[in-house]
Parts: structure tokens; C-alpha cells; sequence
């Protein structure tokens, strides 16, 4: 079974977009390493498990009841409770990374770790599965190859939709300021301005409803060893898909 890196920030991680792919990956054996900046257990965004602060919106913004429940699994489990530190965590072999998302600014850190986005190159280098999903995919755009070109230059990917981040914000402004916006710049036009080509960044159909471990339908794009996603309610088959990328992996010569 494969060794997993999920480095994640010191707060404000979604809890879904890390608790859902932690249990689908731990359940078909595979052992989840987490990182944190200093080693410490991280700590979710509390408003994504609770809902509190989210106002009316509360019930559709928050982690769902799958979500809620891998969180709360994913937090008791030893693995959670010790982290290595990222430095630690560069200096070892894993055979993928998970990269997961989240909106808060604690995020910010995660974000723009340049210890994270040399451990982003050196997996995509060695042609190891990774997996970015919602802002997760900014910090892979954000890595740069030697040729000072963007890790995600020349392959497909998704991310946080512009219309998603958008919406929730406007939503939210008035009580929540710019708590859903991360950046001034939206997810999707960074990431899309890293990419090769315009198109390579593909939206997939409209986000509604969350997928579940019984109906896995949200949406991934696989390109080779990576695949990517776009929102907590795309994690089951985010998880699936990355899953599947390990299992010609772990393959016998």
C-alpha cells in the first residue's frame, strides 16, 4: 500500500476536502501522512464544521454530514494527532500528495510555502500521483519547475470555479467581509493564467449538490499522474479517482 503526504496549514484547512480523501485512502489500506508548518496538530476552519457565523446560509455552506463525520474520524486518528513538520516532510519518500483546500486565510501560509511548492516539483518530477483540490490546486500553480514555468504548464486541470468563490462572497460580504475571498485574484484566473493554454482549465458541469460515498459524482480531471477537483462536494470522487491513480503504482514489476 502507498504512503501518502497531506501537508496541510496550522488552520483554517477545509474539513472535508482533507477528512473525505483521508478516509477513502486509509480505507483501502494506504497510510496518510500529514504536515503541519510547525509539527503541531492542525485545526480546521471552524466556521466549515460548525456552520457558525455562516447566518442563513449555514446548512449550504458548511461540511456536510459525510464531510463532518470523516473530519471528525480523520482528528482522533493518530496519524492526524502527529504530524512531521513540512521541513521533516520534505526530507522523506512518499509515494503521492494530497493537496487539499481551504478558503480562510490561515490558508495563506499553506499557500505560499515555498518549502511546499519545491515538494510540489520534486513529486511531479518524479512522475508520482498528485492530487490538488479547490485552492490545493493554487498551491500546485504556484510551484515552479527550474525552467520557471508553473508545475500545472502543459496539463489539464480544474480548481475553485470563479462563479463558486464569487458567489459565496457576495453572499457573505456584508457580515463576513471577504472571508470567502482568499486573494484578490480568484483561484480559477490564477490558476488559469499558470496553465499553458486557456482551455486547459476545464469547469466541469455546474456544481449543485455535494457527492457522497454512496453516489461519488462529483467532478475530477485525471491527466496522467495528477488529477484535481473543485470544491468540497467533488472529495468522494476526488479520492476515488486519486486512488486509482495508485493502483498501477503499487502494481507488481
Amino acid at each position: 500500500m502507498a504512503t501518502i503526504l497531506m501537508p496541510i496549514p496550522s488552520r483554517d484547512f477545509d474539513p472535508t476536502e482533507t477528512g473525505v480523501p483521508w478516509r477513502v485512502l486509509s480505507g483501502l489500506g494506504h497510510h496518510v501522512v500529514f504536515a503541519t508548518p510547525d509539527g503541531a496538530a492542525g485545526v480546521a476552519d471552524e466556521r466549515m464544521v460548525s456552520g457558525r457565523g455562516l447566518g442563513p446560509l449555514a446548512a449550504a455552506l458548511r461540511a456536510d454530514r459525510n464531510g463532518r463525520a470523516a473530519y471528525e474520524a480523520m482528528i482522533a486518528s493518530l496519524e492526524f494527532r502527529q504530524p512531521l513538520t513540512y521541513q521533516a516532510a520534505a526530507q522523506q519518500p512518499f509515494d503521492a500528495l494530497v493537496l487539499p483546500g481551504g478558503h480562510a486565510k490561515g490558508m495563506r501560509p499553506y499557500l505560499e510555502s515555498a518549502l511546499l511548492q519545491d515538494v510540489v516539483v520534486a513529486f511531479f518530477a518524479a512522475e508520482k500521483p498528485v492530487g490538488a483540490i479547490c485552492h490545493g490546486v493554487l498551491l500546485a500553480a504556484r510551484a515552479r519547475t527550474p525552467a520557471g514555468r508553473s508545475a500545472l504548464h502543459g496539463r489539464r486541470t480544474t480548481a475553485l470555479l470563479r462563479r463558486q468563490e464569487m458567489l459565496a462572497w457576495s453572499l457573505t460580504r456584508l457580515y463576513l467581509g471577504d472571508y470567502y475571498r482568499t486573494y484578490p485574484m480568484t483561484v480559477e484566473d490564477e490558476v488559469t493564467a499558470a496553465l499553458a493554454r486557456p482551455e486547459d482549465f476545464e469547469p466541469g458541469h455546474t456544481p449543485l449538490a455535494r457527492d457522497t460515498p454512496e453516489r461519488p459524482n462529483g467532478f475530477a480531471v485525471v491527466d496522467g499522474n495528477y488529477v484535481s477537483a473543485r470544491w468540497p462536494g467533488d472529495a468522494h470522487q476526488f479520492a476515488l479517482s486519486l486512488a486509482a491513480l495508485l493502483a498501477p503504482t503499487l502494481a507488481p514489476p
